[in-house]
């Protein structure tokens, strides 16, 4: 990806220019988010195969983006401001970034606010790492942002998380801990992987049928960034 003219020092939130969230479509195009602290790069990437990158969405430069899902349905992204509290909307085809949703329970405390993002049972579900909690934000009929509503607390350093397949069950990164935690309605959460599985800062969960697949960044730990597999057994 294309640097700004200061090398990405100004990029909010880390001081470096950062790719995050992904999201591939069925003609195998991928699409991604670039913070740059740049007005020119800050944004909604896409890369065709065989294609260069090339950005279809701006975004605040004082906005570090970190989240993106796309709604299957309509084909919308959403995507997560972590340092402004924000989630913001952009069409299938690319285009103007709406304000979507916003609030204290999306914003930062010290350091990042909203994070890992999913469209899930007529919902966008959004993370904040700040606040250790996984809000739940409905999709109206207008496809407007409903009620927030705080679907699971007490998270240390929350990242990104991922849905089991099995209703509103899911997976949750605990970044610093270097924890993923079982998370079922009614149930008490369950650690299911941590640092001895090789764990470190983990940033990121996908779920593939019943193998699971577990990022760590090693940002703080300064070890070994990797990437975990897991099975996803069928006890609740």
């Amino acid at each position: 990806m294309p640097l700004p003219a200061d090398g990405g020092v100004n990029t909010p939130g880390t001081g470096f220019a950062a790719v995050t969230g992904i999201e591939r479509t069925g003609d195998g195009t991928l699409y991604f988010l670039y913070s740059a602290g740049d007005e020119h790069l800050t944004g909604l990437w896409k890369l065709r195969p065989g294609g260069k990158p090339e950005r279809v969405a701006a975004l605040p430069t004082a906005s570090f983006l970190n989240g993106l899902a796309r709604d299957d349905r309509t084909g919308n992204f959403y995507i997560t401001d972590s340092t402004q509290g924000r989630v913001w909307q952009v069409g299938p085809h690319g285009g103007t970034a709406e304000l979507w949703a916003a609030g204290e329970d999306l914003a930062p405390v010290h350091f990042f606010g909203a994070n890992g993002v999913k469209v899930h049972n007529g919902a966008v579900w959004v993370s904040n790492i700040d606040r250790g909690t996984i809000l739940r934000i409905p999709l109206t009929d207008k496809g407007t942002a409903g009620p927030h509503q705080v679907k699971a607390s007490g998270l240390d350093s929350v990242d990104d998380f991922a849905f089991t397949g099995r209703g509103d069950q899911l997976l949750a990164a605990l970044n610093i801990p270097n924890k993923v935690v079982l998370i079922t309605p009614g149930k008490t959460d369950r650690i299911v992987l941590d640092e001895s599985d090789g764990l470190q800062n983990t940033t990121s969960v996908a779920v593939d049928g019943d193998t699971v697949y577990v990022a760590s960044g090693a940002l703080t730990t300064g070890g070994d960034a990797n990437l975990l597999t897991a099975h996803l057994g069928h006890r609740g």
